[in-house]
């Protein structure tokens, strides 16, 4: 499980650039569309759709994506 206020102190509480293309094989591997992962990450849509794009986005959120995906925060940041 990924721990949440780990990552925001290792990353100085700075927000992380996610990587669509990774972010999309992580939902393509867990059979997740956006708005499926939106729900099961507890996010809103548009958040998420934000780090779809491979914008930045607060580490807490990435660790909640990653959590929902089964995968660690590394795998999903650039």
């Amino acid at each position: 499980m990924v721990m949440i206020g780990t990552i925001a102190n290792a990353l100085g509480g700075e927000n992380v650039k996610t990587s669509k293309s990774k972010l999309e094989i992580a939902m393509a591997r867990v059979f997740l569309n956006p708005a499926a992962l939106s729900h099961k990450a507890g996010v809103p849509y548009a958040t998420l759709t934000h780090a779809l794009a491979g914008k930045k986005v607060r580490p807490e959120t990435a660790g909640k994506i990653a959590a929902a995906l089964g995968v660690d925060v590394t795998e999903i940041i650039e």
